[in-house]
């Protein structure tokens, strides 16, 4: 329930961290943060931020660590010490995941992008009502701009479904001793002789998706122009043929669709299949 420094000016306690004004004008505290469903009482002459969020290791903070990391700084921009009152494993995750933003919260991030939809695959059971903020931009609505960006179409009807902005990288997985626990794939066993082992995209939803995905866990992704397999989906998460477990999981095969590259020079492009 004390507080524990860690860094000069910085300190973490617990819900009884604030109950000694005395300890806090001792410790320089001028500013307290605080996460916790109920706003605490106030403490006279020390400036307050409530985050309202359940004690919970699932609870989203990130979101607001801008904000967070704003209202701390200044206080120790002033010469004070600030305290932050909750610390849990999901917490501190978060903010490892804030660091290796670069100490901001970038939404276009691979990193945001696959947390936002791992906290969303943990809180619905059957999704009903997605936020619009999740959807990556329809292709066909927008132009190309930026030559650094590879458009993704449909290999039957051509069809443009995704951009390469919208590819959740994963970190590759162990091949085919991964699939141990069932017969092995086909696309399991080309992992060991060569051949490329990722057989699929695995990618941000997209807004021509959303039919699909609302009121079921798993389901077929079909082309939304000629209706041809391209893949599927899962919120419970689905495995790579590398050996991987994504979760949640919309899966490209790659079979299924044409890289289409813009060139730096003039307005012709190149497919490349």
């Amino acid at each position: 329930g004390g507080m524990v420094p860690v860094l000069p000016g910085l300190y973490v306690g617990g819900a009884e961290s604030c109950s000694s004004p005395e300890a806090l004008s001792a410790a320089g505290v001028v500013a307290v943060l605080t996460v916790d469903a109920e706003e605490p009482a106030a403490v006279p002459g020390v400036r307050a931020m409530h985050v309202r969020a359940r004690d919970e290791p699932g609870a989203d903070l990130l979101s607001r660590l801008d904000e967070c990391a704003a209202f701390l700084g200044a206080a120790r921009a002033g010469g004070g010490a600030a305290l932050v009152r909750w610390v849990n494993p999901g917490f501190q995750g978060q903010l490892k995941l804030y660091e290796a933003m670069g100490c901001a919260v970038d939404t276009s991030s691979v990193l945001y992008k696959r947390y936002r939809l791992e906290m969303l695959s943990e809180r619905f059971s059957e999704p009903q009502d997605l936020p619009r903020e999740v959807f990556a931009v329809d292709p066909t609505t927008i132009c190309q701009t930026s030559n650094t960006e590879v458009l993704y179409r449909c290999r039957k009807c051509r069809r443009a479904l995704f951009r390469s902005s919208s590819i959740l990288s994963h970190t590759e997985g162990i091949g085919p001793t991964a699939f141990a626990h069932k017969r092995m794939t086909d696309s399991a066993r080309l992992s060991g002789n060569g051949q490329e082992k990722c057989t699929s995209y695995f990618i941000e939803p997209v807004q021509w998706m959303e039919p699909a995905l609302l009121g079921v866990m798993e389901g077929q992704l079909l082309c939304p122009k000629c209706t041809s397999k391209l893949g599927s989906f899962s919120w419970r998460g689905d495995q790579c043929s590398c050996g991987r477990w994504v979760t949640p999981a919309f899966q490209i095969h790659k079979s299924r669709v044409d890289e289409v590259r813009t060139l730096p020079v003039g307005n012709f492009q190149t497919a490349k299949t």
